[in-house]
């Protein structure tokens, strides 16, 4: 914190000699006496308007100088279960103004993604730098909260150790104290992981990293202000006016995001901060609907990231490379010019180094979520995804509390299948334990390629890949939990709340799908569809390729 101190003391006193050249040149005069510590002031000082003027430009440039030189503080804006579905991504219908106007003053990257396809899993990874299966937090709200070794730092301990003020909030200077959603799965105390929620509370002049923390657009959602006619839906969702619904509901979230993504860029630049301030802005992992968040294509890990950094960034960046929310943590305190420490490892790379190419091959887990226990990983590389299903034996739509209370497009999914009108891989009783795709021919992930023997080269080369990674990296995902954790409870624990949950609602607990999903379309104001419009065509129709 010194040389923090110097700077901010040597900016004070060049913008106070700066203000009295141009206001006072007497007082200047007098002022640059008593820093000299004599009263004799050279005769090639003394006053005339051209050389005010001319210690004023100077004075100017040296301030210039001095705040380039000044700490940089960081902000990073996390958006609570998001995809890219935002209009500066190219995405159509939906208003995006503010994230539209921070990517064009800074960076969009096109192929980011997490680890981990939920949140307190994902969260451990970018906080620490490293996967969350090597911390052993790779299970969602793991139960047995691992203490990290001297070997994983995070990235807001080493912020807090070169003199940065950490805080947790959600963007409003307010009179609201309480610290915003963490969910780590690590042990830690929140009350002195965080110096406080907002940067208001630091020391004057000291630097700050803020974390704020935008609840939108997880589930539940707000209610849809329009019906986003022109928005196109993924291809392996029933078109539906209850898909429709649903998703113009999490489109009118992404709008609420974005206005308050706007209160926290319009409140930089309010304060002054917004030209020494690096904001990162990103999801913690992929959109919440059925076959994105939890699972491990690309709806479940691809997130938007915007990136802007005044003078370091140029602005309407677009930047290709394959990158990782593990890159936030080393981008960060290289922003910082924090060290990080010999014995800690960061999986990452920084983002701003311009000679880096980007990840080669990104990883990716998804372990049990609430009650639904499972193993799955995953490589993608900028042309395939290859993912390994650990428990074949257990169906997709296994079944879930959280997603059968939150996700109407799951029981829609369930009727139209057992009606006959609509089918997909998800709804069959087993699943492949390896799953190939083509991401250029099959952006959607839709057409299995593991039995092609066309790919049977590129299936064993992804397959290694993983199995590396797994021992490497010390997946502590082949650990059976039961040993440490009473599952019997926790899915006791969970069918309780699932039941009090729908007797809320005035509903059975085993209600049918079919009744269950008359009471999402009354929920939605929705209605059936004519029979020629019930379904389309793709994963919608015909069984497709596995």
């Amino acid at each position: 914190m010194q040389s923090v101190t110097l700077i901010q003391n040597r900016n004070k006193l060049i913008y106070r000699l700066k203000e009295m050249a141009l206001e006072d040149p007497a007082l200047l005069e007098k002022e640059m006496v008593n820093q000299m510590g004599t009263r004799q002031v050279p005769d090639d000082l003394r006053w005339s308007r051209c050389i005010v003027m001319s210690v004023a430009f100077i004075a100017w440039m040296l301030s210039a100088a001095a705040f380039a030189q000044s700490p940089t503080n960081v902000v990073w804006i996390i958006a609570d279960d998001l995809g890219p579905e935002l209009g500066c991504y190219g995405y159509p219908g939906v208003s995006t103004p503010n994230l539209d106007r921070l990517a064009a003053k800074g960076a969009r990257y096109i192929h980011a993604f997490s680890t981990a396809p939920v949140c307190s899993s994902s969260r451990t990874a970018f906080q620490t730098g490293q996967y969350q299966t090597t911390v052993g937090g790779h299970h969602h709200n793991t139960r047995v909260k691992p203490k990290l070794p001297a070997s994983t730092a995070t990235v807001t301990g080493l912020m807090r150790k070169a003199g940065y003020f950490v805080c947790n909030g959600r963007g409003t200077a307010d009179d609201d104290k309480r610290l915003a959603k963490s969910h780590f799965n690590f042990q830690y105390d929140s009350k002195t992981f965080f110096d406080g929620h907002d940067w208001t509370q630091r020391a004057a002049g000291q630097p700050f990293f803020a974390q704020v923390q935008i609840k939108e657009p997880h589930r539940t959602f707000v209610e849809r202000t329009g019906n986003f006619p022109d928005a196109p839906i993924p291809p392996y969702y029933p078109d539906h006016p209850v898909t429709r619904a649903d998703w113009a509901n999490y489109l009118s979230s992404i709008e609420v995001l974005d206005a308050k993504v706007g209160e926290v860029l319009d409140r930089l630049d309010a304060e002054g901060l917004a030209d020494n301030t690096l904001v990162i802005f990103f999801g913690d992992h992929g959109r919440p609907h059925v076959r994105g968040k939890q699972w491990l294509y690309d709806g479940g890990l691809n997130v938007p990231l915007l990136v802007r950094w005044p003078g370091r960034v140029s602005p309407g960046t677009v930047d290709e490379r394959l990158v990782s929310l593990l890159d936030l943590m080393p981008t960060t305190l290289a922003a910082a010019g924090v060290a990080v420490p010999d014995q800690v490892k960061l999986v990452g790379s920084d983002l701003m180094n311009a000679s880096w190419d980007g990840h080669e091959r990104l990883f990716a887990a998804r372990d049990r979520c609430g009650e639904a226990v499972d193993r799955i990983r995953s490589v993608r590389t900028r042309d395939f995804k290859y993912i390994r299903n650990f428990y074949p034996e257990i169906p997709y739509m296994q079944h879930s509390s959280y997603k059968r209370l939150q996700y109407p497009v799951d029981t829609l999914m369930k009727v139209l299948h057992a009606e006959g009108q609509w089918t997909s891989p998800m709804m069959e009783a087993t699943r492949p334990s390896e799953e190939l795709y083509d991401l250029t021919a099959d952006p959607h992930e839709m057409n299995n390629l593991a039995a092609d023997p066309a790919y049977r080269e590129q299936l064993e080369s992804m397959r290694g890949d993983v199995e590396k990674w797994i021992r490497e990296t010390d997946d502590k995902g082949r650990i059976d939990e039961s040993q440490t954790v009473d599952l019997d409870a926790l899915r006791a624990e969970k069918w309780e709340w699932y039941t009090k949950t729908m007797k809320a609602r005035g509903l059975d607990p085993n209600t049918s799908d079919r009744e269950y999903l008359d009471w999402w379309m009354r929920e939605l104001n929705v209605s059936e569809p004519n029979e020629a419009a019930s379904s389309r065509g793709a994963e919608g129709s015909a069984k497709p390729a596995r």
